[in-house]
């Protein structure tokens, strides 16, 4: 009888597992759709960022005043000077002061050394706050080169910012840029 109870609970298993299908019943419904979670606040504005280049100062082309003979630092040579109102002690002390002196067919940064007059000299730019003083002098140390008032002058004044945090972040050497690329950088019109 034991064996017959074994048997007959088998044969109900398998009989039971053979009828029952999954095409036998109704599909049941479906559940219902959650609802959207809420949207996260807004963060908080970050900090202002460094000094840009919005902050760049530059002058129209000028001409300077009739140049006079001066010695600087036991150099003779010729000097004049340009107004400059925008430079400032916080320009010179931790910005970068550029100029450019543009005639015939060029446009040159300071310092600028030619052969005109058949010697060979340079122009300079010396800084101070709200004036660029302009010199000529002879590298033979034999006299003086005229700085004609034909000549045209420019200055860009590029405050400084933060200091850089690391070497990767090193300062860009403006004064190795020719004029074009530093008005390109700068979105100046030449």
């Amino acid at each position: 009888m034991k064996t017959l109870k074994i048997i007959f609970t088998i044969l109900l298993v398998a009989i039971s597992t053979i009828s029952c299908s999954s095409d036998d019943g109704k599909d049941g419904i479906d559940g219902i759709n959650g609802t959207n979670g809420t949207n996260g606040t807004n963060g908080t504005n970050g900090t202002n960022g460094a000094t840009g280049t919005a902050n760049v100062i530059y002058s129209a082309w000028i001409t300077a005043p009739t140049a006079v003979a001066e010695t600087i630092d036991g150099t003779s040579g010729m000097s004049t000077s340009i107004n400059a109102p925008e430079l400032s002690e916080d320009i010179l002390a931790k910005g970068t002061i550029l100029v450019y002196v543009s005639f015939g067919s060029g446009t040159y940064t300071l310092p600028y050394t030619s052969t005109a007059g058949g010697f060979v000299n340079t122009i300079t730019a010396i800084s101070t706050a709200k004036k660029i003083k302009l010199f000529r002098f002879r590298h033979d140390a034999g006299g003086t080169v005229n700085l004609p008032t034909t000549l045209s002058w420019r200055y860009i004044l590029i405050p400084g910012g933060v200091a850089a945090a690391t070497s990767k972040t090193a300062k860009l050497d403006y004064s190795k840029m020719s004029y074009e690329e530093v008005c390109a950088r700068f979105n100046i019109q030449p």
